[in-house]
């Protein structure tokens, strides 16, 4: 038993990390990042396989915690969807490393590591190399960022050639 619990702690703790060689940004402001960003980017994963016109919404929670809101459409069937989770800070509010969950107890990571300094877009990873997108306060974002972002991603180990650019 003990070493039951020893394993399934150490994997909730493990989903919670994040990638060789990504660092979080630092000076973070929570109510800044607050909000409706719109998906530019992002690798494929079960949850959102198939999603366009993606969104997420950040708001303050009454416990101190944000209330993440992932919007988008199928684009098969039009359906809408939604999922709604929280997020906490790993360590602490000025550094943008954030625990989130969707699942009850079982949380994984949201590491902002890079941001301009009008919070206008967002470089942002999972816990490992397997989760990243590009998120914008607007729907379109110039060349040159997409450039940046996947550039950036590549130096750092992202599999940038299986990008999906998320038709808004």
């Amino acid at each position: 038993m003990r070493i039951l619990l020893m394993c399934l702690i150490g994997l909730l703790a493990g989903c919670t990390g994040m990638p060789d060689g990504v660092s979080p940004v630092q000076n973070f402001d929570a109510k800044r990042y607050l909000g409706t960003w719109h998906e530019i980017a992002r690798l494929d994963h079960s949850f959102e396989r198939g999603l366009e016109q993606v969104t997420a919404e950040y708001q303050l929670r009454d416990d101190g915690g944000i209330q993440v809101i992932n919007r988008g459409v199928d684009a098969d069937s039009g359906e809408r969807k939604q999922a709604q989770g929280k997020a906490y800070f790993v360590n602490d509010e000025q550094e943008a490393h954030l625990k989130v969950s969707f699942f009850g107890p079982f949380y994984g990571s949201y590491v902002v590591f890079e941001l301009d300094d009008n919070y206008e877009y967002a470089f942002v990873s999972g816990y490992n190399h397997d989760y990243l997108w590009l998120l914008a306060r607007e729907p379109e974002v110039s060349p040159q960022l997409k450039a940046q972002f996947v550039d950036k991603a590549k130096v750092l180990g992202f599999a940038t050639k299986e990008l999906i650019w998320v038709k808004q």
